[in-house]
This record gives C-alpha cells, sequence and structure tokens, in this order.
C-alpha cells in the first residue's frame, strides 16, 4: 500500500498520478476527509485524556485533605464516557481509512510510460527471428491434439472448460520445461529453490495485493479462509512476513514451481482455446527482496533470467515496458516478456517481471535493519515468471513444428527427455 505520508501530502502531482493509475480524484479526497477526521478525534482524545489525568490527581489531593470529591470524581466518570465514545468513533474510521487505502494501486515509477490500456505500452528490445516456415505453421490446439499429447476434451470432462489433460510426450515435457528452469536459475542465476504452500491463508493475500480488490479471481476453500494460490509470488514473497532480515543477507533470490490456480473472471471469449488461458497452470517463479537503492538494477537481473530461459531454448521474443493502465496492481514497473507464435501469428506473454518497490512489503510488514545502523527501513519485492511452464510448450510445440506434424525438441532439453530430438505423429493402429 502507499504510504500515509504520501496519501496526506499536498503534492498537487499525486492526485494526477493516482488518475494515471485509473483512480479517481474522489478516492483520495474521501481517505484525506477520513484521515483529517482521524486526526481530529486523536487531538480530542488527547485533550480529554490531559484532563481526565489533571483530575484524577485533584482527586488525590482533596482525598487526602479530607475534602468533598465527588463532583469531580463525577466530572472524570463523564471524561471516561466522553473519551470512549470517541474512541469508538475512532475505530470506526480508522477501518474506513484502512479499507480506502486498500484500493489504491502502487504509483508508477517516472521511466513508465503512461496510457490507458496496452496501446501504450513501449517495446524495448526484439531478440531473435521468427522462423520462416516454408509450410503453413499450425497452432498448438491443433498440433497438441493431433500428437496425442494434449486433450482439451478429457480435461474439461474431469473438471470444466480451460483445463487440459496432457498424455505422453507432452506431460514429460512440461516436467522437462519445469527441472530446466528450475536448475538454470539455482545453478546459474544464484537462486533459492524453494517449495512452498499452494494453499494461502487471507494475509498473505493481503499482503502481495491479491486481496481484496480482486477476490473475484481467487478459488477460495469452502468453508476456509484459504485460498489456491494464483501465483507462487504470494506464498513466497509472504515467507517473510513481518520480518525484520538483516542488510547482509540481502537480496535474497527464491525460485519456486508451484501449480497456479486463477478464476479468469472478466476474461469471458478471450483465449478460449488452447493452452494460453487456464484455469489451472504451471509456473517458475522468481522472487527478489532487496533494498531500495538495488530494486532497479535487481529488475533489470530478473528480467535477463527470465530471458535467458528463451535464449537457451532458442525461442524468438521481445521486452514491453507496460504502461501506467496496463501494469498489474502492485507494481511500480513491470516488463512483459512476449514470446512468438507462429500459429498465432503473435507475440504473446509469457512472463511479467515487476518491482513493487516498498508496496506489498508495508502491507507485508516486510523490512530489513540497515548494516550501518539506524531504524528498520521496508524492502522492496520483486518477481517474475521463469517462465510459465504451459506457455513455454506452447511456444516450443509451434516453434519447432516439422512439415510431417512432428515437434522437434529444443537441445537443453533432450537430457531432460530421455535423449529423445522430437515428439512423433502416433502412427494409427500401431501399438
Amino acid at each position: 500500500m502507499l504510504s500515509r505520508d504520501l496519501l496526506r501530502s499536498e503534492d498537487d502531482t499525486l492526485a494526477s498520478r493516482l488518475g494515471l493509475r485509473g483512480i479517481a480524484a474522489g478516492l483520495l479526497e474521501s481517505w484525506q476527509s477520513f484521515d483529517r477526521e482521524r486526526r481530529s478525534i486523536l487531538g480530542e482524545v488527547e485533550q480529554l485524556k490531559q484532563r481526565r489525568n489533571e483530575l484524577s490527581k485533584q482527586i488525590g489531593a482533596l482525598k487526602r485533605e479530607g475534602s468533598d470529591a465527588e463532583a469531580v470524581m463525577a466530572e472524570v466518570g463523564e471524561l471516561k464516557a466522553g473519551i470512549a465514545g470517541l474512541e469508538e468513533r475512532l475505530a470506526s474510521t480508522e477501518t474506513e481509512l484502512t479499507d480506502l487505502e486498500m484500493a489504491f494501486p502502487n504509483l508508477a515509477h517516472a521511466s513508465v510510460p503512461a496510457g490507458a490500456d496496452e496501446a501504450a505500452n513501449r517495446v524495448e528490445r526484439t531478440v531473435g527471428e521468427p522462423r520462416a516456415f516454408d509450410f503453413e505453421p499450425q497452432a498448438h490446439w491443433d498440433l497438441g491434439p493431433a500428437l496425442g499429447i494434449l486433450d482439451f476434451e478429457r480435461g474439461a470432462k474431469v473438471a470444466g472448460a480451460r483445463f487440459t489433460a496432457y498424455f505422453g510426450s507432452g506431460a514429460r515435457l512440461e516436467r522437462a520445461l519445469i527441472s530446466f528452469m528450475l536448475d538454470l536459475h539455482t545453478a546459474e542465476n544464484g537462486y533459492i529453490e524453494v517449495q512452498p504452500p499452494f494453499i494461502v491463508n487471507t494475509d498473505a493475500l493481503i499482503g502481495t495485493g491479491q486481496l481484496p480488490k480482486f477476490e473475484e479471481d481467487l478459488f477460495k476453500l469452502s468453508g476456509h479462509e484459504y485460498y489456491l494460490i494464483p501465483t507462487a509470488e504470494v506464498p513466497v514473497t509472504n515467507l517473510h512476513r513481518g520480518e525484520i532480515l538483516e542488510e547482509e543477507r540481502l537480496p535474497l533470490k527464491y525460485v519456486a514451481h508451484t501449480p497456479c490456480f486463477r478464476a479468469e473472471a472478466g476474461s469471458y471469449g478471450k483465449d478460449v482455446r488452447g493452452l494460453i488461458r487456464q484455469h489451472q497452470f504451471q509456473k517458475v517463479e522468481l522472487v527478489h527482496l532487496t533494498t531500495p537503492e538495488t530494486s532497479y538494477e535487481a529488475l533489470e537481473e530478473l528480467t535477463g533470467n527470465a530471458e535467458g530461459v528463451l535464449q537457451r531454448l532458442e525461442l524468438p521474443y521481445r521486452v514491453v515496458t507496460l504502461s501506467t493502465g496496463d501494469m498489474g496492481f502492485s507494481a511500480a514497473k513491470t516488463y512483459d516478456i512476449e514470446v512468438w507464435l507462429p500459429g498465432q501469428n503473435a507475440y504473446r506473454e509469457i512472463s511479467s517481471c515487476s518491482n513493487c518497490e516498498a508496496f506489498q512489503a508495508r502491507r507485508a510488514g516486510l523490512r530489513y535493519r540497515p548494516a550501518g545502523g539506524g531504524k528498520p527501513r521496508l524492502l522492496h519485492t520483486l518477481n517474475g515468471s521463469g517462465l510459465a511452464a504451459g506457455r513455454t510448450l506452447v511456444a516450443i510445440l509451434e516453434n519447432y513444428q516439422n512439415a510431417d506434424g512432428s515437434v522437434s525438441i529444443p537441445e537443453p532439453l533432450r537430457p531432460y527427455m530421455g535423449g529423445a530430438d522430437s515428439i512423433e505423429v502416433p502412427v494409427v493402429g500401431a501399438g
């Protein structure tokens, strides 16, 4: 969340910066009104408490003198009742204030392009040339079923729309991708592998910004205050919630493979075919906890680590800086990595790498103690996919397909695939 000092500032640019994130000026005005009321009540409470303490001393003196203290005691009783009433109002105002605070998104970094949607996104670099096919490339939703490795109908039969069953080499290819990514990030990029819970509590989701604003996008367990994780960012970022870390331990770099579960509310009619937008998918997630001074260097590093997976697999991609209107709620700056999908003749997102600055840390109580001494400071948190396994599988199927319907396996994955160099079309009647 944003700091209260910032929200109550008289800086004329604050409302316009929030406007770039889709927040109407009225929300900020409401917050500031409740904040003024809260501080006014606090002042009244302090005055009444001071008066009560003065009278309490008078009562003691009167009793020592043997004088009648009943009138003063009656006034103290009235003050106590007044204080109780004000504290009740204070609690109500504080609740309103906090509820409003939870609705403010993070402010965009100065380098983020201003714009209402993806049309304002800025392409930073394009890496690799899309392959020139001498045949019409197919989309993965045709390739997968023809190879017998993806079954959308049986996935839907077992669970419903936007679920898929993987078979044979398809299941092994996704497992190979996950193992390859984890090995790359731990052995070469310096990440600590974590296996977090796949179910989280309400506090964890508040900490990273999914609650309360985006509850409709989550799968909640009936009868419990537990949710299936939408991304490993949630449990991994919350591992140190409420802690004060020593600066000498920073940066902390974690990598985790988890299933992810998203209700995809509001996505009706979008990406209804294939694996691009599923309710359940697997992802390798990268999380950094850093000092404020190093967090933008860390964003470049994290993004480079995610790009490295695509480079090893020789998949063409581009890196895009998201505009103020296209960024996620908690992000101050986001790079989307978009992989080229020839079957769709388009670049599609395969990773979002974000610096959330202190936004999540303030919500989750993530702090560090400076090495040179002084008060604990808020950490900066970063996260990004390294990568989404299902979408990487899609990219391999579409970029490595052959004219006969088979798919070549990228060289780095072959050791994880038992040495196989391709996935072949099954022979009808074989076996």
